[in-house]
This record gives structure tokens, C-alpha cells and sequence, in this order.
């Protein structure tokens, strides 16, 4: 699944021909680098692949007083049932990537398993201002969001309050998995 190319092609779709410029300043406008997996500046680089492929081509060449010429793109036909496959992917994908803190844990190196408490604590202590820091943008700008755009926000809020959950749960396992660790290490034979 592509964001980029769903936020380019969808704009273009719903907004009309642009150049490539006005559709960073949609993305910057949208805070989209907040809430999707791609940063304001990658637009650019689609725009060319999006038009190798055929899903959108350039209409027009404009010029805005010293600005330098801008070409503006619109979809294509092909472009708008790319588009269409996009946006049902889009809603039936789910993406969940790996973390390598989940790797880290399962590979604990039992000579520092004492500190283990202050770093989960600290990797907390970051995700509950993540997520408050998240929440006071997500309140300032939620006047100026769709409904839909509110929930798309709102995702992301859920997603940290679960992460936060469940390392509080993991804080609580602590003792359990250090005890677990230390007996596994003296079963295999490994240094301690």
C-alpha cells in the first residue's frame, strides 16, 4: 500500500490539476507527514513516477511572476482506477510493523537484566509525551478537519494509549520475566 501515491493521486482527483508545489503545500497544510508513513518533501519524486506510469500527465506549464515554470499534472484514466484500487486497499489493508524492541526483549543480555525497569520506564516515560504532545496538536488543529479526517487523526491517538498500555503490563511482567530469563540461562548453560 502507498500512501504517497493515494494522497497524490487523491488530491489531484478531488482538488483538480496542480503543480507539483501546491500539492506540498496541501500536504504541509494537512500535517500529513503526522499521520501517514511519508514525509511532505517525498511528493516530488512521485509526481515523476506517478507520470512514467501513465497515471497522471502534465496539462499545462505555468509561470507565477518570478516563480520558475511549474507543470501541472491531473490523473489520467488510468490513474483514476489505480486510485480506486488504492483507496479500497487502503481501507482493507492493516500494516503492523515489527519493532525491534520486541526483538530486544526476547535477546536480554542477563548481565544488565537490573535495568531493565529504567529503560521500560523511560520508553514510557517518551510515549506518554508523545502522546500528550500528539493529543495538544491533534485538539488545536481538529477545528479545521473533516470528520473523516478527525478519525484518520484520531487513529493515531489509539494507537499510542495501546502501546502505552501494554508497557505498563510489560513493566508488571518484569520480575516474572527476569526470573524466567535467569532460569532459562542456567538450563542452556549460557554465561551469566
Amino acid at each position: 500500500m502507498s500512501s504517497i501515491r493515494l494522497f497524490v493521486l487523491g488530491s489531484l482527483a478531488d482538488r483538480g490539476a496542480m503543480h507539483g508545489h501546491a500539492l506540498r503545500l496541501l500536504a504541509e497544510q494537512e500535517h500529513i507527514d503526522e499521520w501517514t508513513d511519508f514525509t511532505v518533501g517525498a511528493v516530488y519524486g512521485v509526481l515523476k513516477r506517478l507520470a512514467t506510469e501513465g497515471l497522471i500527465e502534465v496539462v499545462r506549464t505555468e509561470r507565477e511572476g518570478n516563480y520558475p515554470e511549474r507543470q501541472v499534472y491531473d490523473v489520467t484514466p488510468a490513474g483514476s482506477l489505480a486510485l480506486d484500487g488504492l483507496r479500497r486497499e487502503g481501507l482493507e489493508f492493516f500494516e503492523l510493523h515489527p519493532d525491534a524492541f520486541d526483538l530486544a526483549l526476547s535477546r536480554l543480555d542477563p548481565d544488565r537484566l537490573d535495568e531493565l525497569e529504567g529503560i521500560i520506564s523511560t520508553r514510557i516515560a517518551a510515549l506518554e509525551r508523545l502522546l500528550e504532545d500528539t493529543a495538544a496538536h491533534h485538539k488545536q488543529v481538529d477545528q479545521y478537519l473533516w470528520k473523516s479526517e478527525q478519525w484518520a487523526m484520531s487513529h493515531q491517538l489509539a494507537k499510542l494509549q495501546g502501546e502505552i498500555a501494554w508497557h505498563h503490563r510489560l513493566l508488571v511482567a518484569l520480575p516474572e520475566i527476569i526470573s524466567d530469563e535467569l532460569t532459562k540461562r542456567s538450563a542452556k548453560g549460557l554465561k551469566q
